[in-house]
């Protein structure tokens, strides 16, 4: 397995182990909203039970009192009655008066006149018979209480006022004391869920909780309000007895609603972070990677520097000898192929220099070195549409390495045997050289992964040509090369992209 494959496989297996913790993180965060919202469920059927309760205490306390205040007025009767007989009782029956009337201890009662003028009272303080003022106001307030019981002594109409007594007051207090701490302790309790109560048809608004008001004052606002809750949840009906019926409608708390968004947040935050951290190792790793790049490249210049001055001696040795010119020929070419790889080695890391020349001379040159180092059956055509003077500024022994690399990568995919079809065209700023071959073609997903150092589909390859010829035109010359068109078993086609000046 080649390094590209390798790194691939953990790339991939690094995507299922970040793909597994975000599933995990969002199933857990997941399992943590849906936990409170069942708690918040509970929280409003709570709510809702302790309204019915508070409801029912309240009507159950209702008839109560109802039922104390007619006693009361039963026994103010009984008393006026008690109070007319007095003056005219025997004195047997005066007695049994007399307890009546001091057997009233605990509810206020006055007795008035035509002109309101208090004549006899019972369990009033002596603060409100202070002097007249007085007087009048506690008449004018027992009149507001209950309707007058009418009294007459010796002839003489008169009208006996009274209020609750005592006990029922204290008693009251102490019920609505009750039932505010029931409802702070219970209702209010429900926390921060915004809780609509409405009666039987779902539209009028009997009592909410954590809800702006303005939103129940609008009616348009209140039904879409009411849809939207009754969607998320269903209401929670609520009886009071057996005809009257209430509807509980709630939603999502605004915690809710901030867990549901809180992982992708969390996410997004680790996202950012991982991908900042990408760029940074990336930067470092890519700058040590170009060091060691041109650290290689340079000490293959100096290593291949002393055969070469040794070959050069040899073959003036052999010329002294007589032999073969052609022989030495070839082995001049050679010599001088070395040479300009050395050059090419030597040039790496540093700024090399672009001249503008012609492109097509570069190419023929190129052609003609490999023409004789490669198969026959690998044809060379190079399309003549154009001006052929087309130039660009490029630097010769690094552009013919990557036209090299290219070919060499074409005869390769044509099994050695097909044809090489190069077009150049002019287009004002930029030169487009297209290079198309009739080999196996490259797959959609490698297009751009056959540039990567590694990537290879040789058994002894070492995946490097191609990502050579990419640092060469995008760092050396300010061009682009990639994959134009490639289909299985009908060829591939690289474009290259220079400048015609800088």
């Amino acid at each position: 397995m080649n390094l590209y494959s390798r790194k691939q496989r953990w790339k991939a297996l690094l995507l299922v182990f970040a793909t597994v913790i975000v599933g995990l993180s969002l199933w857990y965060s997941n399992y943590i909203v849906n936990k409170i919202r069942q708690e918040e469920r509970q929280k409003v059927q709570l709510w809702s039970k302790a309204v019915k309760k508070r409801l029912t205490l309240i009507n159950y306390t209702e008839k109560l009192f109802m039922e104390m205040r007619q006693e009361e007025r039963n026994k103010v009767d009984v008393w006026s009655q008690a109070t007319g007989r007095v003056t005219t009782a025997s004195d047997n029956e005066l007695r049994f008066l007399q307890d009546i009337l001091s057997n009233n201890t605990t509810i206020p009662v006055i007795v008035v006149d035509r002109n309101e003028n208090i004549q006899f009272h019972r369990n009033i303080e002596d603060e409100h018979l202070a002097n007249q003022n007085r007087k009048d106001s506690l008449v004018r307030a027992m009149k507001r209480y209950y309707p007058p019981v009418k009294l007459n002594i010796s002839g003489i109409e008169q009208s006996v006022y009274y209020k609750d007594s005592r006990i029922i007051t204290e008693l009251e207090n102490t019920l609505d004391d009750l039932i505010n701490s029931f409802i702070s302790e219970t209702v209010m309790n429900s926390g921060s869920v915004p809780v609509l109560v409405t009666d039987s048809t779902k539209e009028n608004v009997i009592n909410f909780s954590n809800i702006d008001s303005s939103l129940v004052s609008d009616s348009t606002a209140l039904d879409q309000k009411l849809a939207a809750m009754a969607e998320t949840n269903e209401p929670i009906e609520v009886k009071f007895g057996d005809n009257v019926v209430n509807y509980v409608f709630f939603t999502d708390s605004i915690i809710i609603t901030q867990l549901q968004y809180f992982p992708f947040i969390q996410l997004v935050i680790i996202g950012l972070f991982l991908l900042i951290s990408y760029i940074i190792f990336s930067t470092f790793r890519n700058a040590e990677q170009n060091q060691v790049w041109i650290g290689m490249a340079k000490e293959t210049a100096h290593q291949l520097g002393t055969p070469l001055s040794s070959l050069m001696a040899w073959v003036q040795l052999l010329e002294a000898r007589g032999i073969d010119k052609e022989t030495i020929t070839e082995i001049n070419k050679d010599i001088d192929r070395l040479g300009m790889i050395t050059d090419r080695f030597s040039k790496i890391g540093s700024n090399p220099e672009l001249k503008d020349q012609p492109v097509l001379d570069v190419l023929d040159t190129t052609i003609s070195y490999l023409r004789p180092r490669i198969s026959k059956k690998v044809v060379f055509d190079v399309v003549r549409t154009q001006d052929m003077e087309i130039r660009a500024m490029i630097n010769q022994p690094l552009f013919s390495w990557v036209i090299e690399n290219i070919f060499k990568n074409a005869v390769d995919a044509m099994n050695g045997a097909g044809t090489i079809t190069v077009e150049i065209y002019n287009e004002i700023q930029n030169v487009y050289i297209d290079i198309t071959d009739t080999g196996k073609g490259i797959s959609p997903s490698s297009h751009k992964a056959v540039f990567q150092p590694g990537y290879t589909t040789k058994k002894r390859g070492w995946g490097l040509g191609l990502s050579l010829a990419k640092r060469i035109i995008e760092n050396y010359h300010s061009g682009k090369i990639f994959v134009k068109r490639s289909e299985a078993n009908e060829g591939t086609t690289f474009r290259i992209v220079l400048k015609t000046r800088l």
